[in-house]
């Protein structure tokens, strides 16, 4: 297989290079999409879009995030009824389809015979910590942490401010992602993104709840998912997607090749083995345009992506400022199956505005065309966002970028008082 075959192959399986986008995204257009990709990653920092958010939004164009929100994390008796994610460690902290949450059963039951040094503490200070969390919990969930105290009578823990850092939490909080971790509660429902702890039993429906996958086959299961989310991948990348343990990834690996599930393949340029699905899609050209955040896992692991796309990436949000290259917090464009550009954005709400605080063009890429092609596409993830515009600031596409900018929405602004079609 070529270079570019892969990387077409890549791009294709992770929902890119398809139909234009067109329409505005259903829930079950949002519930499908995601079931695609296996998982989307959450994390906190909110400087543009939260990172569940932006993976769909690339894919399926602008949607409703309130409607993503209902399908994650019900807030009513209907929503719950046509809930179709749950929360679980799967790469990282991850939304996951409903009905794939026993597939890590493992994973939870490795993390019960492991407790971390903070559980351990937990239980030196409190040992009924988990038994007194679980009854309030099944008594009055779904409850944040600090709500679960308030029951317990220990709002305001005294060890939660002598620790120091936001990981060295309280013991209850402790109680509480333990619990979570080993499967016994899940986030019931988020407000303001923190998370409100539920019985699993009851979050998850009880055929869903009561499947116990043996762990090879979970292991077979979650390396073919991942296979077919990567197109094609060396067996470090099928094991990154769903973080399993190498040796069981590996023998994973091995049984789905001995089945014909998946075909050893030579890619041009890859130091490493390589696998793609029997059924893998190989298109001949791959088309459209996508912003990227990083945690999108088309980007995510880095090393994969320099592999594939030849674009060294580093998230900045862990450098310190004045070691960043690009910025705080950037996304990678992605324009006809290439990397072409990067931009660090910001959301700033006060001021109404997408900022662009760094715009860069990648080397040998057409800068009139990528200009055009990512000044529209910010003005979509603006208005996604509901910002009134887009303002581009630095970097060495910032002038070709803000031509477009202004051009486009000069074109827009006449198109709307000429009422023109």
């Amino acid at each position: 297989m070529s270079a570019a075959q892969a990387r077409r192959a890549a791009v294709a399986a992770q929902g890119f290079g398809g139909p234009a986008r067109r329409g505005r995204a259903t829930r079950a257009t949002l519930a499908a999409g995601a079931r695609r990709l296996g998982l989307l990653q959450l994390d906190s920092v909110n400087v543009a879009v939260r990172a569940h958010y932006a993976p769909l939004f690339s894919r399926l164009g602008p949607y409703d995030r309130d409607a993503l929100d209902a399908l994650a994390w019900p807030q009513t008796p209907a929503e719950r009824r046509r809930r179709t994610m749950v929360e679980y460690w799967v790469h990282e902290a991850s939304l996951l389809p409903i009905e794939d949450w026993p597939l890590f059963r493992w994973r939870m039951r490795d993390n019960e015979a492991r407790e971390s040094r903070w559980l351990g503490a937990a239980l030196d200070h409190r040992p009924d910590v988990l038994q007194a969390v679980h009854d309030v919990v099944a008594e009055h969930g779904p409850l944040e942490a600090g709500e679960v105290g308030e029951v317990l009578g220990d709002a305001g823990d005294r060890r939660a401010r002598a620790y120091g850092g936001w990981w060295q939490r309280s013991d209850i909080k402790v109680a509480c992602e333990h619990l979570f971790a080993t499967g016994v509660l899940t986030t019931g429902t988020r407000r303001g993104f923190r998370r409100a702890y539920e019985l699993a039993e009851r979050v998850l429906p009880p055929e869903v709840h009561a499947r116990e996958p043996d762990r090879d086959e979970a292991m077979r299961t979650l390396i073919g998912k991942a296979a077919g989310v990567l197109g094609v991948a060396t067996e470090p990348d099928l094991r990154d997607y769903y973080r399993l343990p190498p040796a069981e990834s590996q023998a994973a690996v091995a049984e789905l090749v001995d089945a014909g599930e998946l075909v050893p393949v030579d890619v041009e340029g890859w130091s490493a083995p390589a696998y793609r699905p029997s059924d893998v899609r190989l298109p001949r050209r791959v088309t459209g345009r996508a912003l990227l955040a990083p945690f999108d896992p088309l980007i995510w692991f880095r090393a994969r992506t320099l592999r594939i796309f030849d674009f060294h990436y580093r998230i900045g949000i862990y450098t310190p400022a004045e070691k960043r290259t690009h910025g705080y917090y950037v996304f990678p464009f992605l324009l006809d199956g290439r990397l072409v550009a990067r931009v660090d954005l910001k959301a700033d709400r006060a001021a109404g505005v997408l900022r662009v605080p760094g715009a860069f063009l990648e080397p040998g890429a057409p800068e009139a065309r990528v200009a055009d092609e990512l000044a529209g596409e910010l003005a979509t993830m603006a208005a996604w966002l509901e910002l009134e515009g887009v303002v581009v600031e630095g970097g060495d596409h910032a002038d070709a970028l803000r031509q477009a900018v202004k051009a486009q929405a000069a074109t827009a602004q006449a198109v709307s008082a000429g009422g023109w079609t």
